[in-house]
């Protein structure tokens, strides 16, 4: 059974607390979506803002390729014919393919939010939905408090999307608007709203309960082939189903249902993290299937298994979704997790290293440091206990000031270094940069230290940089671990480690991991 993906991300999605995408974040994620097949786009209310306005304008000049794109708005004012209300008339001016008309389908909203007779809200429905068919365009109803609305009338609620059906509505969207219900309910109302209109059946739920992702799939069950959601469960208040999540069990799980293309689903990782790299928002670690620590494994007796079979401890293989294994290194590991990973730098042979290795991590823990997030920390410390480390440079000295005077503060960094060039000869640098703040400006002089010799750090960026207090009842002279984050023209992204009473210590520590590890992969 083919199952519809309808992504309301640039509408629903927006509305979630600090989520706020400019006209060109929208038009970015719009054609990604595209690409990824998605068959329906919801790109907003055209009437609410000039930038969903603009949005469909830009669309409407270079239109999508495989998606429709969806203009969403409510049914017509009270009172007011469908052709004279401004809000059709901006529906239709914006020349979407699909208008999503949301409308009330409990008696308890009707008479108390509304405000109008049931059978006003009934013609409000039926009139709508008319009026957009009868200007050439298709037309989605999303039931606003569907299953609220069908649990307090169901008799009511039932008219409310006959209405719809009659008046031409392609699909019809139940929607858990307070995200209350449970799956059960999902499934049994589903079959009963199957029972009074022959339209395809959608489905859209929001997550207060924790349950969207489990009462969209409940619904697919019972029959609907139409599911709404956004990327990575953005929206109001809790946010609403995951389509990531949705497509993953669908595609990967739910036997029968055809939901994107194998090719499509090995990209959800990346499509997860594109979106919120457009919106600047941070990644849920723990986020199913395409988090970073999804398929993460610490315990070393899950690490044991996973190595003799990945399933395990894994409900499906990491890479069909785009994803990867990932072996965590702690003071939690055993003798698997430290030979899972030094068996890529082709060490896990000898035991009396590995043991040494576990020995190193748990006093270096003790100390503050954390290798979950800093795997290139440890692969170098791997190398220098095994006395395989060629280091490219080392520190003679490093001088940072920061001054003031009455504007904004200048920072300059100096570093001198032996560099050990390719060639085989040892060269003293000495640099100088600014930049914005202490880790900025010695960065810039590192760089300008070693890139004459290692072009390559050229194409290398920090993208991350992270500060943590370790032992906060020392106050000011407490510890701090600084975990950075790199990465690569090709998009490998690795991350470092320090840690010191000094931030600017523990920083150039991290800093120099991470410089260090570039290097060595290219040397491989």
């Amino acid at each position: 059974m083919k199952i519809e993906l309808y992504d309301t991300t640039l509408r629903d999605g927006a509305q979630g607390e600090g989520v706020n995408f400019s006209l060109e974040d929208k038009l970015l994620i719009a054609r990604r979506l595209d690409e990824m097949g998605f068959e329906f786009v919801e790109g907003g209310y055209p009437l609410s803002n000039p930038k969903d306005a603009e949005f469909f304008a830009r669309l409407a000049k270079e239109p999508l390729q495989n998606s429709k794109a969806c203009a969403f708005g409510m049914t017509r004012r009270r009172g007011v014919k469908a052709a004279d209300d401004p809000g059709m008339k901006a529906l239709a001016d914006s020349r979407a393919p699909v208008i999503t008309i949301v409308g009330k389908t409990s008696d308890f909203h009707v008479a108390e939010v509304l405000r109008v007779s049931e059978q006003e809200n009934l013609d409000m429905i039926a009139e709508t939905i008319a009026y957009f068919v009868g200007v050439g365009r298709e037309v989605i109803y999303d039931c606003e408090h569907f299953f609220d609305g069908w649990k307090s009338n169901a008799a009511y609620a039932a008219k409310t999307i006959k209405a719809a059906a009659d008046a031409g509505a392609m699909r019809i969207v139940m929607c858990d608007t307070n995200g209350g219900s449970l799956p059960e309910e999902i499934a049994e109302l589903t079959r009963q709203a199957a029972e009074v209109v022959d339209v395809p059946l959608g489905i859209h739920t929001h997550n207060d309960s924790e349950l969207a992702v489990a009462n969209t799939l409940a619904a697919v069950d019972a029959g609907a082939t139409h599911v709404q959601g956004t990327i990575n469960g953005l929206g109001e208040r809790c946010g609403n189903a995951d389509l990531i999540s949705v497509a993953a069990n669908l595609a990967l799980k739910k036997k029968g249902y055809e939901v994107l293309t194998p090719d499509q689903i090995a990209r959800l990782t990346e499509l997860s993290g594109y979106v919120y790299e457009i919106g600047n928002l941070l990644r849920r670690n723990n986020q199913p299937f395409v988090g970073p620590s999804a398929f993460a494994h610490k315990g070393g007796m899950h690490v044991h298994a996973v190595n003799r079979v990945a399933s395990s401890y894994e409900h499906v293989p990491p890479e069909s979704i785009g994803n990867r294994r990932r072996i965590l290194v702690s003071e939690l590991s055993g003798r698997s997790n430290i030979i899972a990973t030094a068996t890529k730098l082709g060490l896990a042979e000898d035991k009396e290293l590995m043991n040494r290795v576990l020995e190193e991590v748990v006093r270096r823990e003790n100390e503050g440091y954390q290798y979950e997030a800093a795997e290139a920390s440890f692969a170098l410390l791997v190398r220098r206990l095994a006395g395989t480390f060629d280091p490219h440079f080392e520190l003679v000295k490093y001088h940072v000031t920061t001054e003031s005077r009455g504007g904004s503060p200048v920072t300059e960094a100096t570093v001198k270094l032996v560099v050990h060039d390719p060639s085989g000869e040892e060269v003293v640098e000495h640099r100088v940069a600014e930049g914005d703040g202490p880790i900025n400006a010695l960065d810039g002089a590192l760089r300008k230290a070693l890139n004459g010799r290692f072009p390559g750090l050229e194409k290398m960026a920090l993208v991350d940089y992270k500060v943590r207090v370790i032992n906060s009842e020392a106050a000011t002279a407490a510890s701090v671990r600084v975990v950075i984050e790199s990465r690569d023209a090709d998009g490998e992204t690795w991350g470092t480690v320090g840690v010191d009473e000094n931030v600017i210590q523990a920083s150039w520590e991290a800093l120099c991991d991470s410089i260090e590890y570039k290097l060595c992969k290219e040397r491989l």
